[in-house]
């Protein structure tokens, strides 16, 4: 569910009708719902509600708009960074330190050194060597670096092979058979405290049988584990859980994914580690753009809008689909192609589309747009990078503004010897 229709033949975002916004801030534009994210994160929460000692860390990559973060904070959620400057995000929207995990398989030694310094709760280690790493700079610094290692457990998520993490050839954790050698290597270094284990097996994920097949592994892995004498007090079963992008769509509901869950780890007794990212911010933003042109076209008309894959570009990496829909829609139909103005064939959002009829001037959002939009945005072809809005209620806030190519340009410089003479 989001909080995103028609009223009185209008989109609005709650109780603010979209034309209101892109008057005031012009258009391409995202604009996220208050009330869906809070919903969204109440949901997920309560659909762990029977798989006991749970510890929810939003996965900021998603979206790490700071204003969202601070939402997600305030609904009781840690986060999950993969840098260091999603580390600086998190604690500037007001998480604590010790409810931060960090994951992610390029760790700088630079990166390790901040998060220790802040207190950072918990490392998932990538490698062996990171860990050993990791042990030598707590040491240094007279402190204990909680942590767990992450494991490859070979099963594919059937998801995108772009956004899977958890096959043999992917490059994230380390192969589950070789765990229980390098778990206890590093287990025995003073200055890191490895309490657990980690998995994650990609993202987008419409089915639980992949999930609830990497969890077992981890269960044996676990057991196997606590015989050689280990303490294992957490597991960290990571994030993934799909959304529908297409009107119809059905994926597992965070309930199902819960029962499941409490099902398989019932006999555990760790505290459990998730970082939910899409799942809780997918659905809660839309990209609202404006019509350009309707562009006649061999076989379709193409419709050329002022968004681009420069501020949304995850139709151009992964052919994805976002439903695209009039503001103000007449209730007529056509057929046409969806493009941006950037200078890429690729700039294609989509081909041969039933939508709503639009004319040029016309607004249109594309949406589920809430996670992997504006955070993947660049300044492709010298575009200015795309603003964010957060709507409450009936009113609304600019939370991250349109950077104008001018801005950008400032920032750059000429050498001395390109340099005009005086």
């Amino acid at each position: 569910m989001d909080h995103f229709a028609l009223v009185d033949g209008v989109m609005h975002c709650e109780g603010v009708p979209l034309p209101a916004i892109a008057e005031a801030v012009g258009s391409p534009v995202y604009v996220y719902s208050s009330a869906t994210f809070q919903r969204h994160a109440r949901v997920f929460c309560e659909g762990l509600a029977a798989a006991g000692d749970v510890h929810l860390a939003y996965a900021i990559k998603a979206n790490p708009n700071l204003a969202v973060l601070r939402l997600l904070a305030n609904a009781g959620y840690g986060a999950d960074v993969v840098s260091g400057g999603e580390l600086a995000r998190a604690l500037a929207a007001g998480i604590p330190a010790a409810d931060v995990v960090f994951s992610g398989v390029g760790k700088t030694r630079e990166e390790l050194v901040r998060a220790l310094d802040c207190g950072l709760g918990q490392f998932n280690l990538e490698l062996e060597e990171e860990g050993v790493v990791l042990a030598q700079l707590a040491t240094e610094r007279g402190v204990t670096a909680h942590a767990t290692l992450r494991v490859n457990p070979d099963v594919d998520a059937g998801t995108h092979a772009k956004i899977s993490t958890g096959k043999r050839e992917n490059k994230f954790g380390v192969p589950i058979d070789q765990a229980p050698a390098i778990f206890a290597r590093l287990a025995s270094l003073p200055g890191l405290n490895l309490r657990g284990v980690a998995v994650h097996i990609g993202s987008q994920l419409g089915d639980l049988a992949p999930m609830e097949a990497a969890y077992r592994r981890v269960g044996a892995l676990m057991a196997e584990l606590r015989g050689a004498g280990h303490t294992i007090d957490r597991i960290d079963l990571g994030g993934g859980l799909g959304v529908p992008y297409r009107a119809g769509e059905v994926f597992p509901s965070p309930a199902e994914f819960g029962a499941m869950v409490a099902r398989v780890t019932r006999d555990w007794g760790v505290t459990l580690m998730f970082e939910p990212g899409r799942v809780i911010a997918g659905n809660a933003g839309v990209l609202l753009t404006k019509v350009i042109w309707v562009k006649p076209g061999v076989t379709n008309p193409y419709v050329i809008v002022d968004a681009a894959m420069n501020d949304l570009a995850r139709p151009a990496l992964y052919d994805a689909w976002h439903d695209f829909a009039a503001v103000r829609p007449n209730g007529r139909r056509m057929t046409a192609n969806i493009a941006g103005p950037v200078c890429e064939s690729g700039d294609t959002f989509a081909m041969g589309r039933d939508i709503d009829e639009v004319v040029s001037g016309d607004l249109a959002v594309f949406r589920t747009a809430g996670a992997y939009g504006a955070t993947m945005a660049s300044t492709y072809n010298s575009r200015a990078l795309v603003p964010e809005v957060l709507v409450d209620g009936d009113r609304f806030a600019v939370v991250a503004d349109r950077i104008n190519p001018e801005t950008i340009l400032a920032a750059e410089r000429l050498p001395e010897w390109l340099k005009p003479e005086a």
